[in-house]
């Protein structure tokens, strides 16, 4: 038998007292993809961003990806996403997070979404300055070890699109192999982490 939101009413707790103390990073945006709150676990990791639209602490190859997830829960359409992505902290530096989020619900109406952030241990490879937006999003994919066909679903691109990228970014960065250009990327972002 499945315990709904009455069984937590009947406890007598008060939820959001209790979500603002966790030390699970959580947040709420509003149907209009306005942040509205964050708790003190998850202003450790972007800061205060109350009132900015969540995109403006997404890093831009996630972005479009992150919107598309979105409206799925506003519609509707999906209960529960779970998914890797990067977020900006205050200083703008990158941080590698799993979220998991539901559509937040008045009744029958979605108002917004509810989401909790897990760090990730890995980190994604850094902006390659000389690659296009498109490019940083196919390279950060195949650092996590998607596909092509994979990074073609996902950005709702043909596969021959996503070689054209991927050819394209190999030449940027002056790799042979997807895998050397995954390491270069890891590689840069040691080097500068080490200046």
């Amino acid at each position: 038998m499945s315990e709904g939101p009455d069984h937590l009413r009947a406890l007598g707790g008060e939820v959001e007292t209790a979500l603002e103390d966790i030390s699970i990073p959580s947040y709420s945006i509003d149907a209009d993809g306005i942040i509205r709150w964050v708790n003190p676990a998850a202003r450790e990791i972007v800061g205060d961003v109350r009132g900015r639209r969540f995109t403006s602490v997404v890093a831009p190859e996630d972005v479009r990806r992150s919107r598309e997830i979105f409206a799925r829960k506003i519609l509707g359409s999906a209960r529960v996403t779970d998914e890797e992505g990067t977020l900006l902290n205050e200083k703008g530096e990158r941080v590698t997070v799993e979220i998991t989020a539901v559509p937040l619900r008045d009744g029958r109406r979605i108002v917004g979404v509810f989401g909790q952030i897990r760090r990730e241990v890995t980190t994604p490879p850094p902006v390659v300055p000389n690659l296009t937006p498109r490019q940083a999003e196919v390279l950060h994919l195949l650092s996590h070890g998607r596909s092509t066909r994979q990074i073609a679903g996902e950005l709702h691109l043909s596969v021959e699109t996503v070689r054209n990228h991927i050819r394209g970014l190999l030449h940027a960065m002056g790799a042979h192999s997807r895998l050397e250009a995954v390491a270069l990327a890891r590689q840069d972002r040691l080097v500068a982490a080490g200046d």
